[in-house]
């Protein structure tokens, strides 16, 4: 039991802390669990999955993003990979090559978990049970969408179908034990029609049934500050993915084709060696239930060095 010294001292730090903004304030706060997108490191996937799996988990990371298409993944997905592959220099992507409970078993060697994976619409839409059974499997919580295709995103009815979508994907997804989250790319930042398609969907889903995936890169080249999100739709935004920017750039249009994601490309950079204030957008991102921390640098040149300066910077934070 507390003496009547120790009671004393014990009120008044609480009462000096019930002063205080924000408990989160007052010391450093640190990732317990910093996750990796695979997309990152596809071409050492491609030779060694196992093996690169445990360079990541070396590093210090506990958790990866898988990308599709899977074994499971609708066929219009596999054709959409199929047809790009030959320019990206890989074709590797799912589970590459092995069986989910091959996959579990590398995860489990390595002390990883996959909290979430990346698929693609058609999938989303109509093999939801085969999402939820790969779940089920793997552990993984959240399916999210990385980008939404060309043809469906021309004008602000198109949005506006996609929300309709998006809140239906989410209650399905919900039905199997999954979340459902729309990971944001360079477009839909802009104007259009009197609307910001990205606050329509926002503002247009679901907040139980839709969830979203901020990326700092494309959220930041498309002119909006990442923080202005976070606060204004604080209850929507689970996930976040990291990769910094040697230099303030935007898109020379609307950040609505492959050309102006492309020419952005050169200033993508390691955690803490570019301009972004990472600091304080995961300050924000942690103060609004961020739950998951994800570190993107699509396919970059050195991961052995570079995803470790990353990790490292963000582990010091």
């Amino acid at each position: 039991m507390l003496n009547r010294r120790q009671f004393l001292q014990s009120t008044a730090a609480l009462s000096v802390a019930s002063f205080m903004p924000d408990s989160s304030y007052a010391q450093p706060f640190a990732l317990k669990k910093m996750g990796v997108q695979l997309f990152s490191v596809p071409k050492l996937l491609d030779k060694d999955f196992a093996g690169t799996l445990k360079m990541l988990a070396q590093m210090g990371y506990k958790e990866v993003e898988l990308y599709g298409p899977f074994p499971f993944s609708a066929p219009s997905a596999h054709e959409r990979w199929n047809a790009v592959t030959p320019s990206l220099g890989f074709k590797g992507s799912g589970y590459f090559g092995h069986t989910a409970k091959e996959v579990k078993k590398i995860l489990k060697e390595n002390g990883l978990t996959t909290p979430s994976i990346h698929t693609d619409l058609d999938t989303l839409k109509n093999r939801m049970n085969a999402l939820g059974e790969a779940g089920h499997e793997l552990g993984f919580t959240y399916v999210g969408l990385p980008a939404i295709p060309d043809e469906l995103r021309k004008n602000l009815d198109a949005y506006k179908r996609l929300a309709d979508d998006f809140n239906k994907i989410g209650e399905s997804a919900k039905k199997v034990g999954l979340r459902f989250a729309y990971h944001n790319h360079g477009y839909g930042l802009v104007e259009m029609e009197g609307k910001v398609p990205v606050e329509l969907l926002l503002e247009q889903t679901d907040p139980s049934l839709v969830f979203f995936e901020m990326d700092l890169y494309w959220t930041t080249a498309g002119g909006v500050d990442p923080i202005t999100y976070l606060t204004k739709y604080a209850n929507r935004y689970k996930l976040l993915h990291i990769k910094d920017m040697a230099k303030k750039v935007k898109f020379s249009g609307d950040g609505g084709d492959a050309s102006q994601w492309i020419a952005l490309f050169p200033f993508m950079t390691d955690a803490g060696s570019g301009v972004l204030d990472l600091k304080s957008i995961i300050a924000k991102a942690q103060e609004i239930g961020v739950e998951h921390y994800i570190v993107e640098q699509d396919m970059v040149a050195a991961p052995d060095t570079s995803l470790k300066k990353s990790f490292d910077f963000l582990s010091k934070l």
